[in-house]
């Protein structure tokens, strides 16, 4: 007799016999029946035992509570009509046992797996073998092993290789600090883990695959937080001679095919927006699209006004600009002072505010604009009667940052985000690099083998900051679900990128040298993305942490509860690998 999912009983199966094995969710005696749930991935059944008919199986199951594994044999009859549950999708049908067998007994449970809230989730990641029986994870791990199955099949449907890179690998650094790995046979020397594959896709472009795929598991150490774990998964895929508009269709494709298995169809092509736009209209370079708020540019109408910080904020290259939020007028004072803290730590002075109220406009500081330059700056905003403007003045990237949290601030506060609503986004044109300015130097916004715009490239050394890149992001509700970008496949342009960076040839050939050479060996134009799978998968879900998507998540201290990972390891080892430690981990 074949084992048989719990949750697959149906009416159909009436009559026939069957055997359960599965965890006991819960027992009841009603007197002259025994009643026990049985729970296994599939779901749940109700197994009846009549007590004047069964004795044995009555006596065998008086000791038996929440969590043994049982087994079960017995015929599916249908429940007595008043006995129907709707709400269980086996509740028109239960078993009836002529035989059952306890496979495993289990102690009292750390916490009840009914009822999360009342345990601490320090609790739940050391025992997360337990947490992972509730259903609403296993339904997440579920619905990622079909997402990564649809991506897989979609792909391979395209062209494309699923190919495999080393885990051990040269440490590269740059961006995150890399997970190093002693090397046993080779003292005194590391591996690295790999923060992404990103130089073997681009090899295996110059040997020739032309479409590369990987479910790839990448390292970094770096700090955590709800969206960011030290290992993660990233759908990763390489293309030779290929266009952004290519590499574009392709993913909105892949999320056509992967976003109908929550029931959403996402409607294409996905918008775009250049990161000059986003950050001016929204203050990010991921802007949430499922509400407006937009940010407008009050430079020119306030500028020139009585208010001096406006006027100076100008003068000296800056800009003045708000976001109008419908129906906020009544907002409070302590409101507006949460509001001007939140700037504040973006690295704005602060926030003033315009309010159109019983026809009246009034600004935070009486009688420094007036009543014309007031009117100016409410039309541009498009301030109606009840709204409520949060203006920012100061450095154009400041500004613009304070303004994109404010943006959803306000967007929670004033319950402006639309339940259910997917808004897909490409930004791209993103500036090649950005300037550091506690190092004092240039360094890549993505990474330093992505394309110059071909436009551009004749300033790459005279005017480096207005260099744009090939670069682009997918964004899905203000959360970056991938990026990716046009390599560079031109050993002259890469050099001179590198020496951009402050890496002069001699380091460039100790650290990527093996790239070099590659690039003058017949190197195809190439580009491609990388998706981070574990978010797709939580944002799917509903899911608010990464942690709920991952079968054996980290803490946000990068421990694993659970094994007590990292750990000591003996002197012994370490003499083995040439390793000593500055000072021995202190026990407990």
């Amino acid at each position: 007799m074949k084992r048989i999912g719990a949750g697959t009983l149906t009416r159909e199966a009436i009559g026939t016999r069957v055997r359960l094995q599965a965890w006991v969710q819960r027992c009841r005696n009603l007197g002259g029946l025994l009643f026990v749930d049985l729970r296994d991935r599939t779901g749940v059944a109700q197994v009846v035992v009549h007590p004047e008919t069964r004795a044995d199986l009555a006596a065998l199951l008086e000791p038996v509570r929440a969590e043994w594994v049982l087994e079960v044999e017995g015929t599916v009859v249908a429940r007595e009509p008043a006995a129907v549950n709707p709400r269980m999708a086996t509740g028109e049908v239960e078993v009836e046992a002529d035989r059952i067998e306890v496979l495993s007994k289990s102690d009292p449970l750390p916490f009840q797996l009914d009822d999360r809230a009342e345990a601490l989730e320090e609790t739940r990641l050391r025992y997360r073998y337990l947490d992972l029986r509730r259903p609403e994870l296993q339904r997440n791990l579920e619905l990622r092993h079909r997402i990564t199955h649809e991506a897989r099949q979609y792909f391979h449907e395209q062209g494309f290789l699923e190919i495999e890179t080393p885990i051990l690998t040269k440490s590269t650094p740059e961006g995150a600090r890399d997970y190093l790995v002693p090397s046993r046979v080779h003292r005194g020397e590391f591996y690295a883990l790999p923060q992404s594959p990103q130089l073997f896709k681009q090899l295996l472009m110059v040997a020739g695959f032309e479409r590369y795929l990987q479910i790839a598991r990448c390292f970094r150490d770096e700090d955590l937080r709800a969206d960011r774990q030290p290992e993660f998964t990233q759908i990763d895929l390489e293309l030779s001679f290929p266009t952004e508009e290519e590499i574009f269709g392709l993913i909105e494709g892949l999320f056509a095919r992967v976003l109908p298995l929550v029931g959403v169809a996402p409607a294409l092509p996905f918008p775009r927006l250049t990161y000059a736009e986003a950050m001016a209209r929204y203050g990010s370079d991921r802007p949430d699209l499922r509400f407006e708020l937009p940010i407008t540019d009050l430079s020119g109408a306030l500028g020139s006004s009585g208010f001096r910080g406006f006027r100076e904020a100008v003068e000296q290259g800056g800009v003045v600009r708000g976001i109008a939020v419908p129906g906020a007028a009544g907002a409070s004072r302590k409101q507006a002072d949460g509001w001007a803290e939140l700037a504040r730590r973006s690295g704005a002075a602060g926030v003033l505010t315009l309010r159109r109220l019983r026809g009246e406009l009034a600004f935070t500081v009486k009688n420094s604009l007036t009543a014309g330059e007031m009117e100016a700056a409410a039309a541009a905003l498009g301030l109606e009667e009840g709204g409520l403007a949060v203006l920012v003045a100061g450095p154009e990237r400041s500004t613009a940052e304070a303004l994109g949290a404010l943006r959803l601030e306000l967007a929670r506060t004033f319950g402006l985000v639309p339940e259910g609503r997917w808004a897909f986004l490409w930004v791209h044109d993103f500036p090649l690099l950005e300037r550091d300015p506690e190092a004092g130097r240039w360094v890549a916004m993505h990474h330093p083998f992505t394309s110059p715009d071909p436009r551009d490239l004749a300033r790459l050394e005279s005017d480096p900051g207005q260099v744009r890149a090939r670069a682009y992001d997918v964004v899905l509700n203000g959360t970056e679900l991938g990026g990716g970008s046009i390599r560079i496949h031109d050993r002259e342009v890469q050099e001179r990128v590198f020496r951009l960076l402050g890496i002069e040839a001699a380091e460039a050939r100790e650290r990527f040298g093996f790239l070099l050479d590659a690039l003058r060996l017949g190197a195809p134009p190439h580009g491609g993305l990388a998706l981070g799978l574990d978010r797709m998968v939580m944002l799917m879900a509903g899911a608010t942490s990464l942690r709920d998507v991952i079968a054996f998540p980290k803490t946000a201290s990068a421990t694993c509860l659970m094994t007590e990972a990292p750990s000591a390891v003996d002197a012994r080892q370490l003499a083995e690998l040439g390793v000593a430690l500055s000072r021995r981990p202190e026990a407990g």
